[in-house]
């Protein structure tokens, strides 16, 4: 995964919150909810001594995007009293939690971004269907706002909400003398959002009939079939919920493909592991994809320090001419710090692999 969306992150010399919370929208008191839990979190970076601006920029924005329903989550980061971003996240993170550190700590956007794969969405029934094209990731430029998730925009219901997909047809007519042209459409927005998977959703016959075009058989992409499909919310909440799950599916095979890759190279000593040795890489610019894992419950503090930020060290005495610029963050956050300004990817790491400090590299040379 490209790591750029995250440069703008970097770019303040100041404290940097960093603000990660769950804003489903699965009951009538989700507003309350939400509005409980930031309070929350607002008065513990109060306590660590976070500006009332700050504070404020981060308040006129935090909610999520009330207009989708289900779950979800939100990722904000502000300094100096102005915002930096805002994602909205397709699944909520494993726990609130807001900080306030030197650089931001990025992890739970970055992992939520990882999951997504560009995709096709086509809903069918015998009268016509639809097919959206998602890329990963939106920015809706009218709300300053990322959305993390593509499928959050299949229940998009209010006009002027986040950007549309990059890729929108609605066909009519299917059954009777189109299924051909609903082929051809599926097969440009494949090519629009360089797609890895499609799916299917409908009428099975309807469904049938369009499996059959050649257009859809010459496609180098997998084709799920899912539920829901046309007809009404109860087909589109279906649509969103069984693509969802298909979608964390093929994520899954994908970062079980990625790692193996990993292994591979490894075996030819490209393929590096530990924090240590990991961070001397990147420090050299060596660093291809960077790994991590999801857990980093037993992450270590490291220094780095905003004149050198590629160098992530185990003391500041060790940052040499830059050490009294120095300061301590979690390894991952400085790790994707130096690893974006790196130009550097990032994968996952799956879960029940084991690796020394849960972080790992493959190198460019």
């Amino acid at each position: 995964m490209d790591l750029s969306f995250l440069r703008p992150l970097y770019e303040a010399t100041q404290p940097v919150v960093s603000v990660h919370l769950d804003t489903s929208r699965e009951d009538q008191d989700a507003d309350k909810r939400i509005e409980l839990v930031w309070n929350g979190l607002r008065k513990e970076l109060a306590e660590k001594g976070v500006d009332a601006a700050t504070l404020d920029a981060v308040s006129a924005a935090v909610g999520g995007s009330p207009e989708i329903v289900g779950p979800q989550g939100e990722s904000l980061y502000a300094a100096s009293g102005r915002l930096l971003a805002v994602h909205t996240l397709a699944a909520p993170p494993a726990a609130n939690r807001a900080v306030v550190g030197p650089v931001a700590d990025a992890l739970e956007t970055v992992l939520d971004r990882d999951r997504q794969l560009p995709h096709v969405v086509v809903a069918l029934d015998r009268q016509g269907g639809d097919v959206d094209g998602y890329a990963v990731g939106a920015f809706d430029a009218a709300r300053s706002r990322s959305f993390n998730g593509s499928t959050l925009h299949i229940t998009r219901v209010k006009a002027g909400g986040p950007s549309k997909a990059s890729y929108h047809r609605r066909t009519e007519n299917v059954w009777d003398s189109n299924t051909a042209g609903v082929a051809e459409e599926i097969a440009q927005a494949v090519a629009a959002v360089d797609a890895a998977v499609v799916f299917i959703g409908g009428d099975d016959k309807a469904t049938a009939v369009l499996r059959d075009q050649p257009a859809l058989s010459a496609l180098d992409v997998t084709i799920v079939d899912v539920s829901g499909g046309r007809g009404g919310e109860d087909a589109l909440a279906s649509l969103r919920k069984s693509v969802d799950e298909a979608l964390a599916q093929a994520s899954a095979r994908a970062h079980e493909e990625a790692f193996q890759r990993y292994m591979a190279a490894a075996g030819t000593g490209t393929g590096i592991s530990s924090i240590p040795t990991v961070t001397e890489a990147l420090a050299e610019g060596r660093v291809e994809t960077l790994l991590l894992s999801a857990d980093r419950s037993g992450d270590p503090m490291k220094w780095s320090s905003y004149e050198d930020a590629m160098r992530v060290t185990s003391s500041a005495e060790a940052l040499g001419s830059t050490a009294g610029d120095a300061f301590s963050m979690s390894a991952a956050a400085l790790l994707l710090r130096a690893a974006t300004l790196g130009e550097a990817g990032f994968t996952e790491i799956p879960a029940g692999h084991s690796i020394s400090d849960g972080c790992a590299a493959n190198l460019r040379y």
